[in-house]
């Protein structure tokens, strides 16, 4: 970890081409775990998140874009083609970027392009898993892009003292540990200052046994689709029953999954 530029465009563009097949043809299927929407929706919606951050990288936007004229809507009949265009745009401009080039992320510690390149790669796949599943479908997430979205959640998706919310949520108030099946990451998840917020380390499932942590282990397919709260997987789900429900609630409350 963390995955190169060129492995992160080739899953985001692996997973963008599987999210295109999922969705052609089940346009009106449900979306479980995005209550209200249907894959028509999620077609929409991903391909606004990929057209906004193709277009923060291209024009090295470094100011939050308030007032970006988004694409219409496209119709039932071209919809998953714009998709596969907007994707396709997405790759290029990532895989042509410099990491660090400074653009406007929503993250205060990183502003730069690699941001966007290494962030992108979960929203393809989560959104892969979601239509997938509206199929009836399952999709392989690798050891290495499920370890490493994992890795960038933990540290960007998590309440952290770069990024303090107002107010903060409620404390930790504990430990708990993440751990991979099918690699060796593993991250202890503690208690930081101030109040309200979380530091994450790296460390391996036998130190976190050691100490007695209670963990939280599954592939990291299996992590990742946990952190987002996406259950009932065909491949199966993380095993979490080493948490307190009082703990887990509490991580819950650190996230931010918008």
């Amino acid at each position: 970890m963390p995955l190169t530029q060129q492995e992160c465009t080739a899953a985001i563009a692996e997973h963008s081409a599987g999210f295109a097949g999922a969705a052609t043809g089940n346009l009106d299927a449900d979306v479980e775990f995005c209550p209200g929407w249907t894959v028509r929706d999620a077609v929409h919606h991903l391909t606004r998140v990929q057209w906004f951050w193709a277009t923060i990288v291209e024009d090295g936007l470094t100011e939050r874009p308030d007032h970006l004229e988004e694409p219409e809507r496209a119709c039932d009949e071209t919809a998953v083609e714009v998709f596969r265009t907007g994707a396709d745009r997405l790759v290029r401009v990532l895989s042509g970027a410099d990491p660090a080039a400074p653009v406007w992320t929503w993250a205060p510690a990183q502003q730069d392009a690699g941001f966007v390149i290494r962030h992108q790669v979960q929203e393809a796949v989560g959104h892969h898993w979601d239509v997938a599943r509206a199929a009836g479908r399952a999709i392989h997430i690798s050891a290495e892009v499920g370890a490493d979205s994992v890795d960038e959640f933990l540290n960007f998706s998590v309440s952290n003292p770069s990024d303090v919310e107002d107010p903060p949520p409620p404390p930790l108030d504990g430990r708990l540990g993440f751990a991979c099946s099918d690699s060796d990451a593993a991250w202890l998840v503690a208690d930081a200052d101030p109040p309200g917020t979380a530091s994450v380390s790296r460390t391996t499932k036998a130190a976190l046994d050691a100490e007695s942590v209670p963990t939280v282990v599954g592939t990291g397919g299996q992590l990742l689709l946990w952190l987002y709260d996406r259950h009932g997987d065909p491949a199966g789900d993380a095993d979490a029953d080493a948490l307190d429900p009082a703990l887990r609630q509490r991580f819950r409350r650190l996230c931010y999954t918008d």
